[in-house]
């Protein structure tokens, strides 16, 4: 579908220009991708779900999937969705739902350890066995499944999760599809049992080990047929490839989800001020205003992290606010947008 962008020939090699023209292309995607998302807010959903664990099955290596009931059918939800996740000591994470949709008596999570994470992943890994209780809230759908004659998707490790179920969708409904899915090995590519029971001429698995570096987005993007919507859900180099890649005639066709946070761009140090408490909370120029307000205020609301969903918007009582995702003038998303000094917030 698209050729790989030319690098000027100046730059062709590995000295340190051609590193720092990488890091240049890098940035300019990463702000594209925080500024230019196209998905419709997340409609709030407020309800806490009371779940049980009744099973845990070991996916591929460090990823578990758990089976999730509760007391009667649970809520619908559609391809892309997830859950917000109350595990038992109080940490929330947002996990994508990759079960079937159409089986209301469960949802299906898929959690892959951190090992130097926050410890959301090792407390899922370690302490949840069958019988274990969580609170879930949602579903919440900010990557929507559009209906479409032709599709590609891309996976990259873990982030086959939301992609699995659009799969089974786009089959089901007779479109002409075709999907990706690379990461490590073999060994670390979660469902590869459950992709076997698809038309295989549909699927191609690409690991690492057996074609010796990862994958181009120009790569990635060969299998798509002409004119297909292009889902991707994966780490952020994967999707800054594919972004590069793809020709801007077909920019309004992509589709992503990563999942973890959004780097930062051009950021600047400021300072919030918590209008309830007055205290003042410090934001470095590499932290987001969430993460230094849940040091001191654990309970503040976030969902995708990426400046789509609105969960995290609150009000702005005071100061200049530099907007990086679609929220109301006299409010913040404070999971990406920061300020040029100091900013008064209902908090």
């Amino acid at each position: 579908m698209a050729g790989a962008r030319a690098i000027p020939p100046a730059l062709d090699g590995h000295g340190p220009d051609r590193f720092l023209w990488a890091l240049d292309k890098l940035a300019t995607s990463m702000e594209w991708l925080q500024r230019n998302s196209r998905r419709k807010p997340v409609e709030a959903v407020d309800r806490d779900i009371p779940l049980e664990v009744s099973e845990v099955r070991v996916e591929a290596d460090d990823v578990v999937s758990l089976r999730l009931t509760g007391e009667g059918l649970l809520p619908a939800w559609q391809p892309g969705a997830h859950l917000d996740v109350v595990l038992p000591s109080g940490r929330k994470r947002q996990y994508s739902l990759c079960g079937d949709p159409g089986d209301r008596r469960y949802y299906r999570i898929a959690v892959r350890r951190i090992a130097d994470g926050e410890g959301g992943s090792r407390e899922v890994h370690d302490e949840l066995r069958p019988g274990s209780r969580i609170v879930a809230r949602g579903p919440r759908n900010a990557f929507p499944f559009v209906t479409a004659e032709k599709y590609l998707f891309i996976a990259g490790g873990i982030g086959v999760t939301p992609i699995l179920p659009m799969v089974r969708t786009a089959a089901a409904r007779g479109a002409d599809w075709r999907f990706v899915y690379t990461g490590r090995s073999r060994e670390s590519l979660p469902f590869l049992g459950e992709l076997a029971e698809l038309d295989q001429e549909r699927v191609w698995i690409r690991p690492d080990t057996e074609f010796g570096i990862p994958a181009s987005g120009a790569e990635l993007l060969e299998h798509a047929p002409a004119g297909a919507a292009v889902y991707c859900c994966g780490p952020i180099p994967m999707i800054t490839g594919i972004r590069v890649d793809l020709p801007g005639s077909a920019a309004d066709s992509l589709h992503w989800e990563r999942f973890s946070a959004p780097p930062i761009v051009d950021g600047e140090p400021f300072t919030v001020e918590l209008a309830r408490t007055g205290r003042e909370v410090q934001v470095p120029a590499d932290r987001s205003a969430l993460e230094a307000i849940s040091e001191v205020l654990p309970q503040v609301s976030y969902s995708c992290r990426q400046g789509f969903c609105g969960t995290c918007h609150v009000r702005v009582l005071g100061g200049a606010v530099d907007h990086r995702a679609r929220e109301a003038d006299d409010h913040m998303a404070i999971c990406v947008s920061r300020s040029a000094g100091r900013v008064v917030l209902d908090l």
